[in-house]
C-alpha cells in the first residue's frame, strides 16, 4: 500500500476535474480525497497499490475534456490514510 499527494496545475477548476478524479479513483478502488486549492490548483491525496496509483496519475495527466493539465507534482507519503473511501472535500 502506498500513498501519494498530487498537485495539478493548469485549467483544472470549473471544468469538472474533481468529479473526474473522484470517478477514476473510485473505479480504481483507491482511498483518499480531491479538492480545489485557493491558488487555482487541484490537490489529490490518494492511497492504494503502486500500479493502481500509476494509472490514476496517467488519468490525471489527461484530465476531463474541458481541462488543460500543465503540470502534476507528485509526492510520496509514508503515513497511511485511515479511510477506505475516496471523496471530494471543500
Amino acid at each position: 500500500m502506498q500513498r501519494l499527494n498530487l498537485k495539478v496545475y493548469g485549467r483544472v477548476q470549473g471544468v469538472g476535474f474533481r468529479a473526474y478524479v473522484l470517478n477514476k479513483a473510485r473505479e480504481l478502488g483507491l482511498s483518499g480525497f480531491v479538492k480545489n486549492m485557493p491558488d487555482g490548483t487541484v490537490f489529490i491525496d490518494a492511497q492504494g497499490e503502486e500500479e493502481v496509483l500509476n494509472k490514476l496519475i496517467e488519468y490525471v495527466k489527461i484530465g476531463p475534456s474541458m481541462s488543460r493539465v500543465e503540470k502534476v507534482e507528485i509526492e510520496r507519503i509514508n503515513q497511511t490514510l485511515n479511510t477506505k473511501d475516496f471523496i471530494v472535500t471543500y
